[in-house]
């Protein structure tokens, strides 16, 4: 556990005596019938400047403490909110891990912890910081950008070597930079290779970032945090396929799982810069360095032209068309057909000189 140097957060007290006394008031009414339980979210609606928000008043499941299928997770809702409880009151902080291996018997697996807390989160309608439980970060950064950490340590990221995204990202303050562009990459592997080839030095001042992948939160936070404090230009490069656009869509739009808290992880501004399916016909690249589209590609991809979001964006509707005409998907590294560096010395930097992106 780490201790932070301000003050512990009023909005959790406030929330839960709010949540409490709304408790109260409802067995009242009911006169001592239905038992309290805790409501979660699953429905969201769209906001072309925020992304996914979860509808207000949305009661989608309850978790009664008198029912046999749900009382032990009643009781871990319970406990974990005394742990929250002691956390915020000490002003300590701890991850989902450290939750988890107070009692690994009881709560079986880390899944369970992770949903609990995002109930939690949602039931008391305050971002999981103010619950003082961190995530350990995956996420990477590297480029032109210095802060300074909760506890004065001074982080120097460099355009040679990768630091790990931070794991509270609430408590980095002075943020330091001269980029004028953030360019978010999907794939770890595509990330060192542009590290490899030096690509931050030769685009000098620039700041790069991946989430491995699907992006844990902390990555999401920072990214909205650099976009918040700097408002430059934020650009998305994933392969295109339907996955690296369903990566795209949760830096830009969110998800439904944490849509209670798009405001804080949302960026809006997020452009898709590569690989677009357009850009896979423009340079002819060999069917060979192709794959084609499983089932699940196919129905991601429906399930993607399905959102409201994308009728904000005809551009992006016209490449998954692309994408679903010609039922083929392209990694980032089929660009190594045309050369081994061709991606680092000749794609991205005519993209980001030509305004390359949608």
């Amino acid at each position: 556990m780490a201790f932070a140097p301000m003050g512990p957060e009023p909005s959790f007290f406030q929330a839960l005596d709010q949540h409490r006394a709304s408790l109260l008031a409802a067995l009242r009414r009911g006169g001592g019938g239905e038992p309290a339980g805790v409501g979660t979210r699953l429905a969201s609606r769209f906001e072309d400047s925020v992304g996914l928000q979860m509808v207000s008043h949305c009661t989608t499941r309850k978790i009664k403490s008198d029912s046999p299928k749900s009382v032990k997770n009643f009781a871990l809702i319970l406990k974990i909110l005394s742990m929250i409880y002691k956390l915020v009151q000490s002003d300590a902080y701890a991850t989902k891990r450290d939750i988890y291996y107070t009692d690994s018997q009881l709560f079986g697996n880390q899944t369970t912890v992770d949903n609990i807390i995002n109930d939690i989160s949602c039931m008391l309608k305050v971002p999981r910081r103010c619950l003082h439980i961190l995530s350990t970060s995956k996420g990477l950064i590297a480029g032109n950008l210095r802060y300074m950490e909760e506890d004065g340590t001074k982080v120097h990221c460099s355009c040679a070597t990768a630091v790990a995204v931070p794991s509270n990202i609430q408590g980095i303050w002075n943020l330091i930079t001269d980029a004028k562009f953030l360019l978010i990459v999907e794939k770890d592997a595509t990330f060192q290779r542009l590290l490899d080839d030096n690509f931050c030095t030769k685009m000098s001042p620039c700041i790069m970032i991946t989430g491995k992948g699907v992006p844990d939160l902390n990555t999401r936070l920072l990214v909205r945090k650099l976009w918040d404090t700097f408002h430059m230009p934020a650009v998305t490069l994933v392969d295109a396929d339907p996955h690296g656009i369903e990566i795209m869509c949760i830096y830009k739009y969110g998800s439904m799982s944490m849509s209670f808290e798009a405001h804080n992880l949302t960026v809006p501004a997020v452009r898709w810069l590569g690989l677009l399916p357009s850009d896979v016909k423009r340079l002819n690249i060999p069917k060979d360095n192709l794959i084609p589209l499983t089932r699940r590609d196919q129905m991601k991809l429906d399930s993607i032209l399905r959102r409201p979001y994308v009728a904000c964006q005809p551009c992006w509707r016209r490449e998954m068309e692309i994408m679903a005409d010609s039922n083929v998907k392209a990694e980032i590294q089929a660009l190594t057909f045309l050369s081994s560096d061709y991606l680092s010395g000749v794609y991205l930097p005519n993209k980001l000189k030509f305004g390359g992106w949608i």
